[in-house]
């Protein structure tokens, strides 16, 4: 057994050059994920790191703990109002469309492999949930932005669909190893995980921003620590009593992150930072994980297989569970191709292994090299194939503010953030003239990257984003009068034959 100080600097060493690698992978325009892979296959058994690891429980008790985070965190980021006119589309692709494409490379399994038709299915299942995380570290670190509602239908689709995925994979799993369970024992199995996952995520979400608020904790630091206890209770007490605790901790964060808690940003960045973490560990414990020795024999099935779901699997299931979406084509295509496979089929490729599947290490094998090829191919054309399809727009960049409103209870102001558009009514106005009522007050502007305290004589300008601290009962008012367009744009539009915003 190593020293202590061994393992950690061998830790220490392993993150800083996941950190370094990931710094050359947005250069490269290839996403990070590849390069923490990497990192751990160099640092293996057969590699010049030499470190022997084979231990698919702890790979699954770190897995468990890195998906409920980085779940946690993908909510606490989801804004409901932009994801509000697209939920069900969402929703549908995070369900049906993951169990279409698990059905889909389950049956290709069979014939490509030689798999039962139950673990094809469940290669399927673990394979069929997407990474949204990647996906934009990829497409900012190119400055690409998406049209529309091309970018929360991904977030929502990749935040939501990991639960589905969980829950297939255990029901598989569950009908290999339990004769007499059939396909209808998981009917009532899904709606007990999802209903129990929904419920209890909900109730969380609700409450535990009330807590942090009521909490009065001497030291700030404490907050961070509390918001790691509520997302292990989350899951512990959702997954104890039958429930999907995956969708538990994803509608909790969702819940919680649209509402007002103290330390509201802060706690958001350190969230992201520990998804960040998470992923960083989980590819590089699947590196770890695997002996590049074993993977010569199933490479070219592996490589059919991912060819196969990134083709004709994800496409199929995209444009099926769309159909009358709204979507036109060159939308569902980027859609499709957006299927980047990330850290949730490592984690639950580890529970055939722990299960004892005859066919569990060829399962673990296969899904690194889809996973492998799914992040080397997708992840390195996805700005390419968003210019190709003409989906690509600027990215939007919501500015940092350097300061933050801390919830009083009882308090009805809050802090907000309004958009002035190029051509309001207001623009061009001094503040003081605008006759805004008393309880609403401008904090700051933002301008060109740079920050205008404002004052009185301020002049706001089109484009202007602006922070204030406004009553709730008169920011709708204040908002529609500060985001109405002029008369003189709108006769302008329509002496062009557009109709008026107004």
């Amino acid at each position: 057994m190593p020293a202590i100080e061994t393992i950690l600097l061998y830790l220490a060493a392993l993150l800083l050059v996941s950190i370094l690698a990931s710094k050359i992978s947005g250069r490269l325009g290839v996403p990070a994920l590849l390069f923490f892979l990497a990192v751990g296959m160099l640092a293996g058994s057969e590699g010049p790191g030499g470190i022997y690891y084979d231990d698919p429980w702890t790979a699954q008790l770190l897995g468990v703990l890195a998906l409920a985070f980085i779940l946690f965190a993908g909510g606490l980021d989801t804004d409901i109002e932009d994801i509000r006119p697209v939920w069900w589309q969402g929703l549908v692709l995070a369900t049906l469309g993951v169990l279409l494409t698990a059905l889909i490379v389950g049956a290709a399994a069979t014939w490509i492999v030689g798999f039962s038709l139950q673990e094809g299915v469940l290669l399927g299942a673990i394979v069929s949930s997407t990474d949204a995380a990647a996906v934009f570290a990829v497409l900012r670190s190119k400055g690409v932005g998406l049209k529309g509602s091309l970018k929360p239908l991904l977030e929502l689709e990749s935040g939501s669909n990991d639960p589905m995925a969980v829950f297939l994979t255990l029901g598989m799993i569950n009908l290999i190893t339990v004769p007499t369970m059939t396909v209808i024992d998981l009917v009532p199995m899904f709606l007990r995980q999802m209903g129990l996952g929904l419920a209890l995520g909900y109730v969380i979400g609700r409450g535990f921003p009330a807590v942090l608020n009521r909490l009065r904790l001497e030291y700030d630091g404490l907050y961070s620590v509390t918001t790691i206890g509520i997302v292990l209770l989350t899951y512990g007490v959702t997954a104890a009593i039958g429930g999907n605790g995956f969708l538990a901790v994803y509608v909790a964060g969702v819940i919680g992150g649209n509402s007002a808690f103290i330390h509201r940003r802060s706690l958001k960045q350190f969230h992201d930072g520990l998804a960040w973490l998470m992923q960083i560990l989980m590819f590089l414990t699947l590196g770890l994980l695997v002996f590049p020795s074993e993977l010569p024999p199933i490479a070219l099935n592996a490589l059919a297989i991912a060819v196969l779901l990134i083709l004709v699997a994800r496409p199929l299931s995209v444009y099926l569970v769309l159909a009358g979406a709204g979507l036109n084509w060159r939308e569902k295509a980027f859609v499709s191709w957006v299927g980047l496979r990330g850290a949730a089929p490592i984690v639950l490729a580890t529970f055939p292994l722990l299960a004892g599947l005859p066919a569990s290490s060829t399962i673990f094998n296969l899904v690194f090299f889809i996973v492998l090829t799914s992040t080397l191919v997708q992840g390195t054309s996805l700005p390419f194939v968003a210019r190709l399809l003409g989906v690509d727009a600027p990215p939007s960049s919501r500015p940092a503010y350097p300061l933050e409103a801390v919830p009083v209870e009882g308090a009805t102001n809050e802090l907000v953030e309004l958009q002035i558009p190029p051509d309001a009514s207001c623009a061009g106005q001094r503040i003081v003239d605008l006759d805004l009522p008393e309880t609403f007050l401008f904090v700051l502007i933002s301008r060109h990257g740079e920050f205008v305290i404002p004052r009185g004589s301020s002049v706001l300008q089109g484009g202007d984003t602006v922070l204030a601290l406004a009553d709730r009962e008169s920011l709708d008012a204040v908002r529609a009068r500060l985001e109405k367009r002029s008369s003189a744009a709108g006769r302008s539009k329509r002496s062009a034959g557009m109709p008026a915003k107004d």
